[in-house]
């Protein structure tokens, strides 16, 4: 065990969003949540999975919702303790502990909150590596956990609490709830033991985190090249370089979908990437042909200074750097394939593994 301070989340904010790949929520707001409850509640305990009992029993808690409706549309911190509370009174159990259900963007950092505030630990580990759009895309679902109960909350009070038959329709209904909610609502889903967590999760994600954000800021400091840094870091591979020449965004059934249209500059000078999303960056064209795709990571870094870019932070103008970097092996299975693979999100393209083109 050891404790998350104001100076560790800064850090864990920071490689949370290259992990989040473009998706997860912008961990900006989430980082003022937590360290305002690190401020209130003090530090945070943060576990291994292996500091656990098997029978101690852990709640993820997350933001659902388009990040571009977060922009504007703020939590209020209560709205994810009435979750978090009401899958605890469904089930009528003592819970342990929280975890991030992806280690990207905002909901690695979110569940951190509702950690200080309850004075609760926090786990080591979350449901993806990195973000995904849905609910059922987690690696609990490939090892036959349910997503329910499932909690949804809104700032204004109000509590919705669901059984269904499996997680897709978990993420169906929760969706439709998350509309009504105003595109954005706080969750909590898939309650597991610490021994069937062991089996599922993809753990250590939130120390990778940290250890991403400290190089990013000690590349800042010692003046170093921070795009060159950041691919080292993750072990990944620079994809391209260039301006951003368009981005087509649009805010669908709660999700912020679109591309984005990179021109190349540097070596990569007359090509063109499109980079299309749905919250999260999902594959990469250039010049129309296919280079990496889901499950694989995304990220697009500034070209100047190292640090992520969400989908909603794309602007016309921009000069970045495009990395893609390997996924834990469990999406790589036929079963996560099916759940995360490209043809899920209607591409009609096999998964190629990102080292295999770019190693």
């Amino acid at each position: 065990m050891r404790l998350i301070t104001e100076d560790i989340l800064e850090d864990i904010a920071l490689g949370a969003a290259v992990l989040g790949t473009g998706g997860g929520g912008d961990p900006y707001i989430g980082k003022l949540m937590a360290r305002q409850a690190i401020r209130d509640y003090g530090p945070i305990e943060l576990y291994t999975l292996d500091e656990l009992d098997d029978d101690d029993l852990v709640v993820p808690t997350a933001m659902m919702g388009a990040p571009t409706v977060m922009v504007e549309k703020m939590p209020n911190g209560d709205d994810i303790v009435n979750a978090f509370q009401a899958v605890g009174k469904y089930l009528g159990k003592p819970i342990r502990a929280t975890m991030s259900i992806e280690a990207g963007g905002l909901n690695s950092v979110v569940p951190m909150y509702c950690a200080a505030r309850l004075r609760m630990p926090m786990v080591d580990c979350d449901g993806m590596g990195r973000a995904f759009p849905e609910i059922q895309m987690v690696t609990h679902t490939i090892h036959g956990i349910s997503a329910t109960p499932f909690a949804l909350s809104d700032e204004r009070g109000n509590t919705v609490i669901m059984e269904t038959i499996d997680n897709l329709w978990t993420e169906r209904f929760a969706r439709s709830v998350t509309v009504d909610m105003g595109a954005m609502a706080m969750l909590a889903a898939y309650p597991a033991t610490a021994a069937e967590l062991r089996e599922a999760a993809v753990p250590g994600t939130i120390t990778q985190a940290e250890r991403i954000g400290q190089t990013i800021r000690r590349a800042r400091v010692q003046e170093e090249n921070p795009v060159e840094t950041v691919r080292q870091a993750v072990g990944g591979y620079e994809v391209f370089r260039g301006k951003i020449g368009d981005v087509q965004r649009r805010t669908e059934a709660g999700f912020a979908k679109g591309d984005a249209y990179i021109e190349g500059i540097d070596d990569y000078a007359g090509r063109k990437l499109q980079l299309s999303f749905q919250n999260e960056h999902l594959a990469v064209r250039i010049d129309g042909e296919f280079k990496v795709t889901v499950p694989d990571l995304i990220a697009v870094l500034d070209i100047d200074t190292g640090e992520p870019i969400t989908t909603e932070g794309l602007r016309y103008g921009f000069r970045v750097v495009v990395i893609a970097f390997p996924c834990t092996p469990k999406w790589r299975t036929p079963k996560g394939l099916e759940l995360v693979g490209p043809r899920y999100f209607g591409y009609d393209v096999d998964y190629v593994p990102v080292e295999e083109r770019y190693g």
